[in-house]
Formats: C-alpha cells, sequence, structure tokens
C-alpha cells in the first residue's frame, strides 16, 4: 500500500520544500571556481510555491536557504498571502569594476555593507535572519515585460507601433517576444529604452527622478519588485550602473505577480491600493503568450536539455513545438541542443509558461505550471531565485547544476496527489 497522502496545508508545503532542497544536497555542488569541488558555502535559494487544489483555497509557502541559514528557513507572510515578516532581505552588489562579489568564494559577508532590501512588511521580526536576495538575472525580463504592457494600457505605445533600437526597427510585439521566448538581451535593451521613452522611467542630472514602475508596484503590494537605474538608451546591466544590486526581485514577490497575472487562479487575497486587475485583458494575452512560448527550458523544468549526458529530468513540462527542428533536435537562440526531443514533448503532462535566467553565478525560473487537457490537471505557480549560474554547470549547453530540475521534479511530484483531485491526472 502505497503511504497516506499529508494533508495539503502552508505548514506542509513549507516542509515538503525545505525538505525537497535538502534532499538535494545542493551544499556538494561542483563549483568551476574550486577547480570543480564543492561549493565553499551553502548555496543561496529563494523558492516559493503556491498551489491552486480545486475547490480548495490556495496554499502557500516561501523557503530560504543560505550559508547563514543550510537547513532553510521558512519565511512568515502578513495576513492573506502580504509581505514576508521574519527576513531581512539585503540587496546584492558589485564592486567599483562592476564585478558580482558576494558569490565567490572567498567573500566574506561579516566585513561587507549591506543595502538593505524592504518587503514592504508593516514591521520585521527584529530577530529575522538576513538573507542576501540573488540577482534575478535574465528573470528581471518579466518585469520588463509587465512594465511595457502596462504602459500599453496606458495608452503611451501599442504592440504593433514600430520601434527601432540598435539600427532595427520592429513591432513592440515582436521586441517582447525575442526578449521573453529567446531571452535575447538586445531584445530587452530595446524595451527599457521603450520604458524611458513611455516616461514610466524617468532620469535628470544623472539621477533616477521617477520610476511609475515602483510606485505601481507598491500600490500592488509588491515592494521588492526593483527596476532601479536603468538608462534612456536601454543600459540595464552592471556596466550601465543597473544590473546586480539594482534589478531586484523576491521569489515570493515574484509568484505574487504571478498571481495577478494568472487568469485561472482566484483572487489576489493580499490588501492593495489598486483593487482592479494588473493588466486589461488584451495586454495580459500578450503577456501570457510571451511566457507560453518560452524556448529556455533548463532550470527547474529540462526538457530543452534531454539530449545532454547525464541529464535529469525536471517539472514534465511540455517544449513548445516551435524550438524543435525536423530532427527533433532543439534551437533556441542560436543554440542547437542534441537529442531527440519529439517523444518527450508529445508526452509531457504540463504546460509552464515561464521565464529563466542565468549569468555565471546565478540561476533563477518562475512560472505558472498547468495541466494539459486529458493529461494533468495540477495548477501551481513556482519562483526560485539562486547564486547557482553557469559555473556550477556540468555541460556548456546546461544552465546550471542538475540539481535544479531534479529539484522541480521533486516538487512537481509532491504537489501532483494534491492537486489531481481524482487521483487520475486529467480526468474528471
Amino acid at each position: 500500500m502505497s503511504a497516506p497522502v499529508p494533508p495539503l496545508t502552508a505548514e506542509t508545503l513549507a516542509e515538503a520544500l525545505r525538505q525537497a532542497v535538502l534532499a538535494r544536497d545542493f551544499g556538494a555542488t561542483p563549483d568551476a571556481l574550486e577547480g570543480g569541488g564543492p561549493v565553499r558555502h551553502f548555496p543561496s535559494l529563494d523558492l516559493a510555491v503556491v498551489a491552486f487544489p480545486e475547490g480548495g483555497a490556495p496554499v502557500a509557502a516561501n523557503v530560504l536557504f543560505s550559508r547563514d541559514l543550510p537547513q532553510g528557513w521558512v519565511a512568515r507572510m502578513e495576513p492573506g498571502c502580504g509581505p514576508v515578516a521574519n527576513v531581512r532581505y539585503l540587496a546584492d552588489q558589485t564592486d567599483a569594476l562592476f564585478n558580482s562579489v558576494a558569490w565567490q568564494p572567498e567573500a566574506q559577508w561579516n566585513a561587507m555593507a549591506w543595502t538593505p532590501l524592504p518587503s514592504g512588511a508593516r514591521q520585521t521580526d527584529p530577530q529575522a535572519p538576513r538573507f542576501v536576495q540573488p540577482y534575478p538575472a535574465s528573470l528581471l525580463k518579466l518585469m520588463v515585460l509587465v512594465a511595457v504592457a502596462h504602459c500599453v494600457d496606458r495608452d503611451d505605445v501599442r504592440w504593433d507601433d514600430a520601434f527601432g533600437f540598435a539600427e532595427m526597427t520592429r513591432p513592440v510585439r515582436t521586441w517582447a517576444m525575442d526578449m521573453m521566448a529567446q531571452s535575447s538581451n538586445e531584445a530587452t535593451s530595446a524595451m527599457v529604452a521603450l520604458l524611458h521613452r513611455c516616461g514610466l522611467i524617468r532620469r535628470a542630472g544623472g539621477h533616477e527622478v521617477h520610476n511609475g514602475w515602483h510606485a505601481w508596484m507598491a500600490r500592488h503590494g509588491l515592494h521588492t519588485l526593483r527596476l532601479a537605474d536603468t538608462q534612456p538608451d536601454g543600459g540595464w546591466q552592471n556596466r550601465a550602473g543597473a544590473g546586480v544590486g539594482h534589478l531586484q526581485m523576491t521569489a515570493w514577490d515574484t509568484v505574487r505577480l504571478l498571481w495577478l497575472l494568472d487568469p485561472l487562479a482566484p483572487p489576489a487575497p493580499w490588501p492593495r491600493q489598486d483593487h482592479g486587475p494588473l493588466l486589461s485583458a488584451p495586454q495580459l494575452k500578450v503577456v501570457l503568450d510571451c511566457l507560453a512560448a518560452q524556448g529556455v527550458h533548463g532550470i527547474l523544468s529540462s526538457a530543452l536539455l534531454a539530449g545532454l549526458p547525464g541529464w535529469v529530468p525536471g517539472i514534465p513540462a511540455q517544449l513548445p513545438a516551435q524550438w524543435i527542428d525536423r530532427q527533433g533536435h532543439g534551437q533556441v537562440a542560436g543554440d542547437l541542443y542534441p537529442g531527440d526531443l519529439r517523444a518527450a514533448q508529445a508526452e509531457a503532462p504540463l504546460r509552464f509558461a515561464h521565464k529563466t535566467g542565468t549569468t555565471e553565478n546565478y540561476a533563477s525560473n518562475a512560472g505558472i505550471v498547468t495541466g494539459r487537457p486529458g493529461l494533468a490537471r495540477r495548477h501551481y505557480l513556482v519562483a526560485v531565485l539562486t547564486n547557482l549560474g553557469t559555473r556550477y554547470a556540468p555541460h556548456p549547453l546546461a544552465f546550471s547544476t542538475w540539481r535544479l530540475p531534479a529539484l522541480g521534479a521533486a516538487l512537481d511530484a509532491w504537489l501532483a496527489p494534491h492537486l489531481e483531485p481524482s487521483g487520475k491526472p486529467g480526468t474528471p
């Protein structure tokens, strides 16, 4: 007989997330900067999930791990899935040469000066542990996309307007899709320039004097979603004075942003100054289409990487067919991924509308998981931000350690019996 399924509560979900991380043994992750030996410090992971059981109330949890918290820390939210109240978030940082320094093996956190990242909580527990929030890498493009959609709602621009950038003119919609589905940095620069052109962000005298994104997110209770110090020419990376320490996301506010974008989710329960929908229906559709078209399935889901040696499956999500060539190989952003991915693509029971992010030092992933009709019915949101970038990857085409897709698979396996109401996925 199979073991009974524990009830789905915030407490059981949090413990399941904590145990899933611990079981993956992230403290033994090989690090290229240690000559392939294990990491010197336990990695930082910020992991949040919101589950939507059929006929029941949403269930949410957020756990955080770091060198300070190797056994994990369960976030405590204010009522109604409000801000986290028992974590002191600290902004990531760079040195004078714009190098990300917090994640170097020799980094001494206690000797570094840190800038707080306010969570929006009415009162943070004075005994709360610190948590250095890893840079979101290209996950930040989700914020840029939603900000562009907001500009469309404000009638500042239209999706089909031609927008010129870097000697190329294309519709805003095309720039946005390339930014998301293939994670184009050039398209991201174009969309950041557009935000300045629309007046959502303004600079004067070398300083940011207005940031409508921050004000808008604050009205929706999402204070840690930050797009600070970007430039009118589209600059958003470290050398532009933005990037690490300026563009920020926590896993908890990321899943709450997704909650506001998810058309299948019940109304968000936390207090908001703006009570209406985040975006109008036409703009929401564009955002969701961009998320659904994601080609980079290589962090929590890993279908794109199935032909790599030592492949580890993740969330069993379908890779969109547009990224599979006639031989079954994956082709995304100019890279060719080996193997025949067609069978797995056809059989995958889930859809994952999401965005990933990777640099040498960071890996992140967040999105909306839903079942494919006839194959599954589960529905949940997930976000993870880590310092486990490509320097921890086992192969040049991999994005991070295999431990991250293994974590995605473990989370999905735990959630499945709670979210498939009949016990037979995809059936009434």
